[in-house]
């Protein structure tokens, strides 16, 4: 059995409250099993130096983890005097993610900022990264039209993500800690809600993999993200 009595092709309970910090534009909590996730997405009447003049706008991502997230605390970046380079990845991740949600030409000339606030780590923080960051995305997008900055919402599909793996020889679909942490083959899957893959990150960590073992991830991920969309869907009311 996995350590919280799932399914192999069940994820974790999954909830997501809307409008938690008050301040951004959009706003998100989203909570994966005991994986915890603050995601607020801030709006700028600018853009970076490559779009000026574009007619275009941008959106781009931070992402960083709580000192005590983890069963032992983590010394923040600022401590260390630069930030951590898995922190660096992750965020590169949600902001290449995102962008596929956005018709950047509707946006116009403004950014938008993701920001990935890890509360508490039980594995799968960037995939809940990537899926809380849509809903806030979607938010303040929303907001925008609502305040009339701009007239029609640049969102052109959803983005979700979610982690499978190989553990104990079995393929498995989003996985706690303890599974990533000993899984044979680890893998995150970034996708549209049309059933279009955005980015896929696979790894042979204790094993190789087969053709046929990668389709049964890619499956499993395909059902997950499909899930997570109808949850996204539903906490946005659309």
């Amino acid at each position: 059995m996995r350590p919280d009595n799932r399914n192999y092709d069940e994820l974790r309970p999954v909830k997501m409250t809307t409008n938690y910090i008050i301040h951004p534009e959009g706003s998100v909590l989203i909570e994966m099993g005991n994986t915890k996730v603050i995601c607020n997405a801030s709006v700028e009447e600018s853009v970076p130096p490559f779009k000026k003049l574009s007619g275009e706008g941008w959106v781009t991502a931070e992402y960083s983890m709580l000192p005590r997230a983890t069963n032992t605390r983590n010394k923040r970046d600022i401590s260390k005097g630069k930030q951590n380079a898995r922190s660096v990845e992750i965020q590169r991740l949600i902001g290449r993610s995102l962008r596929m949600a956005v018709d950047m030409s509707l946006l116009g000339e403004r950014s938008i900022t993701i920001d990935c606030d890890v509360i508490q780590a039980d594995g799968g923080t960037r995939t809940a990264s990537i899926t809380g960051g849509f809903v806030a995305l979607y938010l303040a997008c929303e907001k925008l039209v609502k305040d009339g900055v701009i007239e029609k919402s640049p969102i052109k599909n959803m983005v979700s993500a979610i982690s499978v793996g190989i553990v104990n020889g079995k393929p498995s679909l989003d996985l706690c800690y303890e599974e990533d942490s000993h899984a044979e083959v680890d893998m995150n899957v970034v996708m549209t809600d049309k059933g279009e893959f955005i980015e896929l990150q696979g790894t042979g960590e204790g094993n190789t993999f087969t053709v046929d073992e990668l389709n049964s991830l890619l499956e499993l991920a395909k059902k997950g993200n499909e899930q997570l969309n109808t949850i996204q869907r539903q906490v946005l009311g659309i």
